[in-house]
Order: C-alpha cells, then structure tokens, then sequence
C-alpha cells in the first residue's frame, strides 16, 4: 500500500482551464439543423477533413438528434501525487468536472475525453439534471455515464460508450481540465466547435467550416429526399443514386416547384 505521506506534491495547480473561446451563434448552429451526422461527416471529407466521427459512443436513447457547441472536459490518469480518487466522491467538487459544469451555456454540447474507460461514470443524474437546467443540449462521452436509467428519463441526449456505477473517479481517471482540446473517439475535439449527433453517432464539425458543410449538406439531404420519393415510385436506382445530369434536372425543377 502507497504511504502518502512520503509523497512530494508537485507546484501544479488543478483544475486546468483553457483560454477563452468563441461560440457559434445561433444563426450558425441554426443552419446544421436539417443536416444528419452522416451527411456532416461526408461533406467534411469531401473538404478534406478525414476524423470527423467519434467512434465508440452510442446513443442512449434512439430518435434524438441534436447541434451545439462544443465544451470540452478532459480526464487524465489518476497520480497519487497529484489527483486521486481516494478523497471519494466529494473531492470531485474541486475538479474540473463541477468547474465545466458551471460554464455552460445554452446550445452548450458537453464533450468528454474518457479514453473509452469501462469504469469511470463521468457524469451521473446530479449533474446531468444541472447541464439540462442550464441549457445545455447534450453530452457526448467517450466512456461511461451512471444512473441511466434517470439520465433517460429527463430526456437529455446523451452519446456514451455504456453504462457503469462507478463515479467519475472512482476507476483510474480523475477530472483534469476543460476549455481544452480533446481526444475523443479518434477525433479531435476544439472548443467551440460544432457537435452534430444522431442515432449514427456524433460528429464534430470544425466552426469555421459551418457555412461550407451546412451549403452542400443542405442540397445533398434535398436531394436525397427526392431520390427516395422516386425510388419508392419504382425508379431505378442508377438513375437516382447519385443523380444523373438528367434526374439532376428533374430535382431542380421539383426543388423549384416545392419552394
């Protein structure tokens, strides 16, 4: 067993915070409304942006769908010397977990870096009911969450990589920082950026490439549209998946009627 005692505090201050950052307004968060996970994630490797998706967290409840900017939380490795979870739950008040928490704004979309760990519980019913009541729209977690069943209930969106009754530093992490870039699910995760999230799972959305993705994704959903009204009519696939220069300007010419 660790004598504490012998253990040498490092000068190192917790919780980290990063700089200050900008939101996207509404406007902007507005104009990814109508655009899946999947077309978001299409149109950003089409500009050149490869890891767009984090993998490994699923929704956990299905129909829900939601865009927001991006506040970030970042777990690290327990050290004795420095952070532990041995002070129990209530050390976790001074952490970087109840500090983000207090940050939010609405639109807010919590990210949290976790590792995809089986064992931390990162955000629990407290403070899930909390983010919710400040107008946080929902969470995206690579790792676990605890009290599923009364996060569901209050119908928060939340994206997780499972369930546990651990609290969040009861396992291996502790909360380190936040406003700080994240790595999640292979991604990488700025503040301020834009979390586009849906039953395929979240996607991040750089903020400055909004406006290109929110054009291109906006006419690939219409016509996507079209397309499945004229397969379920008995159209052949080739022709309407992609569009042909023809059925191309038949959707123009449907688009401009519906509008």
């Amino acid at each position: 067993m660790t004598d504490t005692a012998t253990l040498i505090r490092p000068e190192f201050e917790l919780p980290v915070r990063g700089p200050e950052f900008r939101r996207a307004d509404a406007a902007t968060l507005a104009s990814l409304e109508r655009v899946s996970a999947a077309t978001a994630c299409a149109k950003l490797h089409g500009l050149g942006i490869r890891h767009s998706f984090i993998e490994g967290p699923r929704p956990l409840r299905t129909g829900q769908r939601i865009v927001g900017n991006a506040v970030t939380l970042q777990f690290m490795p327990q050290r004795e010397d420095l952070a532990s979870g041995l002070g129990q739950e209530y050390v976790e008040k001074h952490t970087a977990l109840w500090k983000v928490l207090e940050s939010i704004q609405p639109d807010d979309v919590l990210v949290v870096q976790a590792y995809g760990s089986a064992h931390s519980g990162c955000v629990g019913d407290i403070l899930a009911r909390y983010f919710q009541r400040r107008g946080g729209v929902g969470m995206v977690v690579d790792g676990r969450i605890r009290d599923s069943g009364k996060i569901a209930d209050i119908g928060l969106p939340v994206w997780s990589t499972g369930v546990t009754p651990h609290y969040a530093s009861q396992s291996e992490l502790f909360p380190w920082a936040f406003d700080v870039p994240v790595a999640v699910g292979g991604a990488l995760c700025l503040p301020g950026d834009v979390v586009v999230a849906d039953d395929d799972g979240a996607v991040i959305v750089p903020q400055a490439m909004v406006s290109a993705v929110a054009e291109d994704a906006v006419d690939h959903e219409e016509w996507e549209s079209f397309s499945r009204m004229r397969l379920d009519e008995g159209a052949r696939l080739s022709d309407y998946y992609p569009l042909t220069p023809d059925s191309r300007q038949e959707y123009e010419t449907w688009r401009s009627a519906q509008r």
